[in-house]
């Protein structure tokens, strides 16, 4: 019963911005759980995540790719072993294959 109603308006605003926080890593960095509980683990991998989303975004601009980050990322996650260069890789690369190729991978493995 210390605090003034400006502190507690100010207290509930930064509560807000943590929560904003983790609906935008939970909207673009898809992290679905954390691999770790420490503090340092959650950390890195944020870290790790905006690092990668980063990297697409900017080659996304870069190439100028009209494709959402979600379909660059697919792209990327069948093509990690392949020579081929970036901007032929989305040039000839056709979505609905990729989301093909994605669960014929994910059946394969069971």
């Amino acid at each position: 019963m210390e605090l003034t109603s400006v502190q507690i308006a100010l207290l509930y605003k930064n509560r807000w911005q943590v929560e904003l926080f983790f609906k935008w890593i939970k909207q673009h960095l898809k992290i679905k759980s954390f691999w770790g509980t420490s503090e340092n683990a959650v950390r890195t991998q944020i870290y790790y995540a905006i690092i990668t989303y980063c990297l697409v975004a900017i080659i996304e601009k870069d190439l100028m790719i009209n494709r959402s980050t979600y379909e660059v990322l697919q792209v990327f996650s069948i093509s990690l072993l392949d020579k081929t260069p970036i901007n032929e890789l989305f040039d000839r690369s056709d979505f609905n294959a990729v989301k093909e190729l994605c669960l014929n991978q994910l059946s394969l493995n069971f």
